[in-house]
């Protein structure tokens, strides 16, 4: 009987913590047109750096709260010195401005 339980306990944080992630895809393009990247899931209160690839704009879906976006190049790399761009939860598409990139976005 402990072992059930222990299994079934498990077995919800695991879910729990999916439920609590979102699913971020890049693309070359603006508003996510253009060459797409690979997907990733990102969990609640991470940052997720994207790397030195050129992600124009970021098609996001199961965000709690908000996404945070942030910029390339030095002071906002890794989710540092405020976004870019905050959006509410649920799902979208967030388009860097002009003449940037997105460096990494934030989950909550």
């Amino acid at each position: 009987m402990q072992f059930n339980v222990t299994f079934v306990a498990t077995a919800l944080l695991a879910s729990a913590s999916l439920a609590m992630s979102a699913t971020i895809t890049g693309f070359a393009g603006a508003d996510c047109s253009g060459t797409q990247g690979q997907s990733f899931n990102v969990p609640s209160g991470e940052c997720f750096s994207l790397g030195g690839g050129s992600t124009k704009s970021i098609r996001y879906s199961g965000v709690p709260s908000e996404i945070e976006f942030y910029i390339s190049g030095g002071g906002h790399d890794s989710c540092t010195n405020g976004a870019q761009l905050t959006l509410g939860g649920g799902s979208g598409c967030g388009t860097a401005p002009a003449g940037v990139n997105w460096e990494s976005v934030a989950v909550f």
